[in-house]
């Protein structure tokens, strides 16, 4: 009886980590069959993003090149005309 309980109990032990086992190894495989679609779409990301900052970068660029090319000031249209101002005493 009591060998029977020491490989009921060693048989248990073995039996779980076998499972453990296979388990780990199944999602191994999984994990390593979705990597090649998970680094290609990395990829394409990083492209877009990269493709994004360069157009902003060369939009940023042309902007900085028309102001330094532009005139510094415009001519202003007319001005106002000083309209004359009357001051009135208070009488005493």
């Amino acid at each position: 009886m009591v060998l029977l309980l020491v490989g009921l109990f060693i048989g248990c032990g073995v039996g779980t980590a076998y499972a453990r086992a296979r388990r780990g190894w199944t999602d191994y495989k999984a994990a390593k069959n979705t990597v090649p679609g998970a680094r290609r779409t990395a990829w394409l990301l990083i492209r877009a993003v990269t493709t994004k900052v360069g157009v902003i970068l060369l939009l940023l660029i042309g902007a900085v090149a028309y102001a330094a090319t532009a005139p510094d000031h415009e001519r202003a249209g007319p001005g106002p005309t000083p309209s004359p101002t009357t001051s009135t005493r208070a009488g005493r």
